[in-house]
């Protein structure tokens, strides 16, 4: 697949959402060309995203400040504070749906209203939550994690044939001090690594954005940069 064969549909600028003082804009891909995990694939190795079933990239004036990531999953070694991560939610339970639940809907609102105040994500909207989160033509599955039987994680991520892809965390915004969205990334570097896939998808990393700085921790961590995947040093 090349970028000719794609139309691109360009949507309105915006702000930024990491970088002040900047205007975003973003190219989506054309809602009648039809998508399957193998084509969204090898979308995401051209720096594509999606939300909902809308598949993008950023598309800015002036500004390549988005650069997709992704973690080579089986190279991958934890520097001390994951491995302190992951001892620490052994008590967990993972299990895995293929559909969004109101017991989802409830976390993801006590997560926004204490995490992602005034962000532009409404929490009482139970109607984009879905649209944002769930997906009509991908392999999507919801994972969720549990202390004995209260739900204190959700994981969405996308199965493509190279890897695994991160779509978005929530989690119980009381639970800080358990790094639950680290954990959540290496719950799928460990199932990407049992699986022999190469590469967990992470979205964008932006230069410059300290909400974004935390995935540079994740080594090795290549970034999509003039067509080309490089490794991003953990400086």
């Amino acid at each position: 697949m090349t970028m000719q064969s794609l139309r691109l549909l360009m949507g309105s600028a915006h702000a930024c959402g990491y970088l002040e003082d900047r205007h975003a804009r973003s190219a989506f891909v054309d809602p009648a060309f039809p998508l399957d995990p193998g084509v969204y694939g090898a979308l995401l190795d051209q720096g594509f995203r999606r939300s909902g079933d809308y598949a993008y990239r950023p598309m800015c004036m002036n500004c390549r400040a988005c650069q997709s990531a992704r973690i080579l999953s089986q190279e991958f070694v934890p520097d001390r504070a994951q491995r302190r991560c992951w001892q620490r939610n052994q008590d967990l339970q993972l299990s895995i749906t293929l559909r969004l639940t109101d017991e989802h809907y409830a976390l993801y609102r006590r997560y926004l209203a204490a995490r992602h105040q005034n962000g532009g994500m409404d929490p009482e909207d139970a109607d984009a939550f879905r649209e944002f989160l769930a997906c009509g033509w991908g392999a999507t599955e919801f994972w969720e994690f549990r202390l004995a039987q209260e739900l204190v994680a959700v994981a969405v991520i996308d199965r493509v044939p190279q890897g695994l892809s991160a779509v978005y965390t929530f989690f119980d915004p009381n639970r800080t001090s358990r790094g639950l969205g680290t954990y959540a990334i290496l719950s799928q570097i460990d199932r990407a690594r049992a699986e022999s896939l190469p590469h967990v998808y992470l979205g964008y990393w932006v230069s410059g954005s300290a909400k974004m700085d935390y995935k540079r921790r994740f080594q090795p961590l290549e970034v999509l940069r003039g067509g080309h995947w490089q490794r991003l040093e953990n400086e």
